[in-house]
C-alpha cells in the first residue's frame, strides 16, 4: 500500500525550481565555454587571415564549431524543461 502512494505523490515544488536552474546552468555554462572558444580561436583566425588572407575559408569554419557550443547547451536545457 505505501508504494503506491509513493508512486502517486504529487511532485515536489521543488522539482520544478531545480529544473529551471539545471536548465539555465546548462545554458549559462555552454554560453561562457563559447564565448571563451570564439574568443581564442576568432583571435587566431584574424590573426592567420592578416597574414595569409588566403586562410580565411580554412579558418572561419572554427568560428562556428566553437559556437556551436552554445547551441547544444541550449539544446540540453530544452531536453530538461520538456522531459
Amino acid at each position: 500500500a505505501q508504494t503506491q502512494a509513493a508512486a502517486t505523490a504529487p511532485v515536489s515544488a521543488w522539482t520544478g525550481g531545480i529544473k529551471y536552474l539545471a536548465a539555465a546552468l546548462a545554458v549559462s555554462v555552454a554560453a561562457v565555454a563559447g564565448g571563451m572558444a570564439v574568443a581564442k580561436i576568432g583571435s587566431a583566425a584574424m590573426g592567420a587571415m592578416a597574414e595569409k588572407p588566403e586562410l580565411s575559408g580554412k579558418a572561419l569554419p572554427y568560428v562556428g564549431l566553437a559556437e556551436g557550443i552554445c547551441l547544444w547547451g541550449f539544446l540540453v536545457a530544452l531536453l530538461i524543461l520538456l522531459l
